[in-house]
């Protein structure tokens, strides 16, 4: 038998007008260091400038090859 979302609500109950649980050794983080946390990043460095170098490499060979069939 599923349970309904208000009967998974009741779990936590309890929990709900508790206040929010605050670190006396680390102070909170500002928002704008919290959000740099979450801000894209290249994982892979060189990865986008390797696959141009491949391309532009793919296309002289291409260019070389059909001017070789003319």
């Amino acid at each position: 038998m599923s349970r309904t979302d208000h009967e998974k609500r009741d779990d936590y109950r309890d929990m709900i007008d508790l206040p929010h649980p605050t670190s006396k050794r680390h102070p909170r983080m500002a928002p704008q260091m919290r959000a740099a946390q979450f801000a894209p990043f290249a994982a892979l460095t060189g990865y986008e400038e390797a696959i141009e170098e491949t391309a532009l490499r793919q296309r002289s060979e291409i260019m070389a090859r059909d001017r070789m069939k003319d």
